[in-house]
């Protein structure tokens, strides 16, 4: 038994359907499209949160705190450009890109959204409601006039997500080409009634079942607690806590855990400091007799937690500390409800599949203006993009150092 937790207060082109979503006025004379940059963007602080707060579903990693904490801890320069639409009410949707020398663009420069290695998500921040057709209408506009007519290489687009949908319905309304270079399925899980209700019919009885084993010989060997923290010494500590662990296995023997990276590590402390504004951070501890097995680090924005990064303790790698706190989660989810859906933020292959019973199906797409078609067909570049991205799965592949660790290092 877990002691009680401490709460916190081939080459065939895709059939792509669009949906029925009514053309918009996109020259309604109340929004216009710009291009700043995220310095500029920083001195608008209320606007940008603001954004973020009546942006709905869309997730965290454009939001100012997140893009804030890029730039403090190095990874961004400050004059990254900004896709901006503004309207009557301020910002109504924006989108961090640059532009880039890529395969697919066969030797000219393509624009693509921001992303890091912790960016999991790239579709643009937009105003949710009624008037979202209209906005997005003006950021497809905007982004025609932001790579002067080249090419978007879009990856991470959850193509299925109600954003993301009307994303790509406004690219078709507005005669874009497009495709996808490959897709995976992200797991995600979305809250029930109850913990009873979510594991009622889950597909996946035996992962369960095993879980609950490892459980019993966890708590075997002494106190197991788990702990949740928002804010505070507890977070700052939990954070700590987190690049201690992760740096002290394989990753850290292979010079990739964030605390081996000057950079990586300030991002983790930024990110995860005080959060003013809508987002909000959490970390989540499992604990033997008062030292952490495993550690997550999460975003939380509109109603969605994004779990980012888990570290555990590989001496335990038998016990599979890192799922065992995944399950202690979804309890959490359930029980004190700080968010209504789970997503896992990984890029690929990963143990949750066992343990999330909703898939959300994430995309990279190549989008052509319909008046750049003529120079380079779309399907030259999809094809380009997708055989660069073979060999760089294969280069993976090879040069991965240690089995078991899973997309976020959580264990079997």
């Amino acid at each position: 038994m877990i002691a009680p937790r401490a709460r916190a207060p081939d080459f065939a082109a895709p059939d792509f359907a669009a949906p029925d979503l009514a053309a918009p006025d996109f020259a309604a004379p109340d929004l216009a499209h710009a291009v700043t940059t995220l310095g500029a963007l920083g001195a608008e602080a209320q606007a940008w949160d603001d954004l973020t707060a009546r942006a709905g579903d869309a997730h965290p990693y454009y939001g100012r705190h997140v893009m804030q904490a890029h730039v403090e801890s190095g990874l961004v320069s400050p004059d990254l450009r900004v896709l901006v639409v503004r309207g009557g009410r301020g910002l109504e949707a924006l989108l961090p890109f640059r532009l880039s020398y890529d395969i697919c663009g066969l030797g000219r420069p393509l624009a693509l959204p921001f992303v890091s290695p912790f960016v999991t998500a790239t579709a643009p921040l937009v105003v949710a409601g009624p008037e979202r057709p209209a906005v997005l209408a003006a950021l497809v506009a905007g982004l025609r006039a932001a790579s002067d007519g080249r090419p978007w290489r879009w990856p991470l687009l959850a193509v299925e997500s109600p954003l993301g949908r009307d994303v790509c319905a406004a690219l078709d309304a507005a005669g874009w080409a497009r495709g996808e270079v490959g897709r995976f399925a992200r797991p995600v899980l979305d809250r029930r009634s109850d913990h009873a209700a979510f594991l009622d019919g889950h597909p996946h009885r035996s992962r369960l079942k095993d879980l609950r084993r490892r459980q019993r010989r966890l708590a075997e060997a002494g106190v197991v607690t788990y702990a949740a923290a928002t804010d505070g010494a507890a977070l700052a500590g939990a954070v700590e806590g987190f690049l201690a662990l992760e740096a002290a296995g394989w990753k850290g023997e292979a010079g990739s855990a964030m605390a081996c990276r000057p950079a990586h590590a300030a991002f983790a402390r930024a990110v995860f400091g005080p959060t003013p504004g809508p987002v909000r951070v959490r970390a989540d501890t499992l604990s033997l007799d008062g030292r952490a097995l495993a550690i997550s680090l999460a975003l939380v924005s509109g109603g969605t937690a994004y779990l980012l990064k888990t570290a555990y303790d590989e001496a335990a790698r038998t016990l599979a500390p890192g799922l065992l706190l995944e399950a202690e989660i979804v309890r959490a989810l359930h029980d004190d409800v700080f968010a209504g859906r789970l997503d896992s933020a990984t890029m690929g292959d990963s143990p949750l599949e066992s343990l999330y019973r909703e898939r959300e199906a994430v995309a990279e797409i190549v989008a052509v203006p319909g008046d750049v078609r003529r120079f380079v067909s779309l399907e030259r570049r999809l094809r380009l993009a997708r055989l660069e991205a073979e060999a760089r799965s294969e280069a993976k592949r090879l040069l991965r150092r240690r089995p078991g660790g899973g997309a976020r290092g959580i264990g079997p």
